[in-house]
């Protein structure tokens, strides 16, 4: 842990609270609150930089109807989602349907849980792959994406009561329909690089 998260919290003290993650500066925040832990988010790899700013094209066309596009969506990049008072999560990426969620609050953490939430694989691939994704599925979010920069590769889940149930599995190269954005076509490989089909 980064000194400015042990200035704030002390391990013997017990379990973190959302205070605690609130204490650290602003401009030091890059922390999340995984059921009463404070953890810090790795620094974020070239090619997942890449993956997200490449996501926020290829959903373009659903926030607000950009693009010709169906519209209906907001979306938004590392902001804090309170799920309890011990548990605030930073999304790589996070979708709320406009009727639930219109605008942004000012305030932070927001406190209306996502429709569809992305995380991009890096270094810390345990708590994507199971702490968050726990975290989700308990929540009742409806779709959860994971995205792998590595093996560029997509995988599409959604939320059943048993479990999150694998939809979709795609690569570069491969062109889809991926709920809950399945009203326009996807092409895998603009996450890993490629341009823009024409």
């Amino acid at each position: 842990m980064s000194t400015a998260t042990k200035h704030v919290w002390n391990k013997a003290a017990g379990l973190a609270t959302l205070d605690d993650l609130l204490a650290i500066p602003e401009t030091q925040r890059f922390h999340e609150l995984i059921e009463g832990v404070l953890v810090e988010k790795e620094a974020a790899s070239g090619k997942h930089g890449e993956a997200q700013l490449s996501l926020g094209i290829l959903l373009r066309p659903f926030r607000r109807g950009g693009a010709g596009g169906p519209g209906g969506w907001l979306f938004a990049s590392e902001v804090e989602v309170w799920f309890s008072e011990r548990t605030t999560l930073r999304p790589d990426v996070a979708g709320w349907r406009r009727e639930r969620l219109p605008e942004l609050p000012a305030e932070v953490p927001v406190r209306t849980i996502p429709d569809w939430v992305c995380e991009i694989l890096s270094t810390n691939r345990a708590n994507d792959l199971v702490r968050k994704k726990r975290i989700y599925h308990q929540h009742r979010i409806p779709h959860y994406w994971v995205i792998d920069p590595e093996a560029e590769m997509l995988t599409v889940y959604r939320h059943t009561p048993e479990g999150y149930l694998e939809v979709l599995v795609a690569v570069r190269g491969e062109t889809v329909h991926a709920e809950p954005f399945a009203a326009r076509e996807l092409s895998v490989g603009v996450l890993f690089g490629d341009d823009e089909p024409a």
